[in-house]
């Protein structure tokens, strides 16, 4: 059987490889969080280490519908991983707050591009939707108790939500034109 490596043709496919990426800058994420989570915020390991590994789940499925249709990955896959981990690094070491705060802007954008991405697919690519469907519940649950970590308190969120932000929608942009 031979497979080919195609470069994506169709807006499920560009979406495919980006999420596939950006699954991949959120395993990094978690990783560079827990290399200093045991120091800097040790109540948050157990809950960080279930959340890298949904997405490492998340980028498991975009991997496999990806081969499924013969597409290779998205160019910018390496970049979210050093990205990612070197975030992940930074926040880490500033705690729980910048850790939850962290999570929170991410979440909030992907689940923005996730819920869009849903109402094209839905009706033009019944397999991407599925694939993209099949996350949305786990990154909710992400935003949702990130942000009951941040209860008290608005500095991190003040300082990192709008950097966050638009990173995120960057590599988001970046990685749908690559």
């Amino acid at each position: 059987m031979t497979i080919r490596y195609a470069a994506a043709r169709t807006f499920a496919e560009r979406v495919l490889k980006v999420n596939h990426a950006g699954e991949n800058g959120a395993v990094h994420i978690y990783a560079g969080q827990l290399l200093f989570a045991r120091l800097t915020a040790p109540g948050m390991v157990g809950e960080l280490r279930e959340f890298k590994a949904h997405e490492e789940s998340h980028r498991e499925i975009f991997a496999a519908e990806l081969e499924r249709r013969g597409v290779r990955r998205c160019r910018s896959f390496v970049l979210c991983g050093i990205g990612g981990y070197t975030l992940g690094v930074i926040t880490g070491l500033f705690g729980r707050k910048a850790i939850a705060a962290t999570t929170a802007a991410v979440e909030r954008v992907v689940l923005a591009h996730l819920r869009g991405q849903l109402q094209v697919l839905e009706d033009t690519d019944p397999a991407a939707a599925a694939a993209v469907s099949r996350i949305v519940v786990d990154e909710q649950e992400h935003h949702d108790r990130s942000l009951a970590h941040l209860s008290k308190g608005r500095f991190w969120p003040a300082l990192l939500d709008p950097v966050v932000a638009v990173s995120t929608e960057s590599v988001i942009w970046l990685g749908m034109r690559l």
